[in-house]
């Protein structure tokens, strides 16, 4: 019989070196599994931003956005087309340090997204009155990676796709680092719900912001690049230029931290 080859059975070097090692491997690696350990907080003390009824405290194009059946209906169609990205913008507050609760469903002609901590533009480069730069929950009726909904992406800025769904990173020295790849193609596949309605948890607290989707998160990133990092700003939905499309919004719900 194979004798087991145990700590005990090693010299007090190779002992040292494999415990050195050992700990240089997982210093920099936080394991984040299906089973992780973090969960999304119950709900408590948030306030309804949209009535149901009206786009009372919002701003945006009033042909392409209404409220249809008590939910937010945004829509582009080859006569009301959008000038470049447009969005609806909330008016009545900001996205400091807050969470941010919604449903919402589209279409897969094209894409949406939800800003946050993002700025108004209003100079000569905005192709329209609704125009926003910042932070985006990207919003999509996808199941396949990467083009899916959740990641983070820097609308109007220049990292493009910050941080991917299934992954825990950290933006510093002007890049990316991943520390862990936590949920995989077929995990998504299982939590996504195609056609329907899907509820979104967006969590920012200071430069830590988390993201979850139908109860489970999908995405952790802390931003460190401080020239770039976005701390504040406005929250709003997006409608995207290109091909017609339309997207839904309801029961939108939201809690400042500070």
């Amino acid at each position: 019989m194979t004798k087991l080859f145990t700590a005990t059975t090693l010299t007090p070097s190779w002992s040292t070196t494999l415990a050195i090692g050992l700990a240089v491997v997982f210093s920099n690696v936080l394991v984040v599994s299906a089973d992780s350990p973090v969960k999304l907080p119950a709900e408590s003390g948030m306030t309804s931003i949209f009535n149901g009824k009206d786009l009372t405290g919002w701003s945006g194009d009033e042909r392409l956005w209404s409220v249809r059946d008590g939910v937010i209906h945004g829509e582009t169609t080859e006569e009301n087309k959008a000038n470049g990205n447009t969005f609806l913008i909330w008016q009545d507050g900001n996205t400091k340090n807050f969470e941010l609760r919604l449903s919402f469903r589209c279409n897969a002609d094209n894409n949406s997204g939800i800003q946050y901590r993002s700025k108004h533009i209003t100079n000569k480069s905005a192709r329209n009155e609704w125009v926003v730069r910042g932070y985006q929950h990207e919003l999509r009726n996808e199941m396949k990676f990467p083009n899916i909904a959740g990641f983070i992406y820097d609308e109007g800025g220049r990292r493009g796709r910050i941080c991917m769904v299934g992954e825990k990173a950290v933006w510093k020295d002007g890049k990316k680092q991943v520390l862990e790849n936590f949920m995989d193609e077929a995990e998504f596949q299982k939590l996504f719900k195609l056609d329907d309605w899907n509820e979104v948890v967006i969590i920012g607290n200071g430069n830590h912001i988390q993201h979850f989707l139908n109860g489970k998160l999908i995405l952790d990133f802390t931003d460190e690049q401080p020239e770039l990092a976005l701390l504040d700003g406005k929250l709003a939905l997006q409608l995207h230029a290109g091909k017609s499309m339309w997207a839904e919004f309801k029961d939108i719900r939201f809690k400042s931290l500070d």
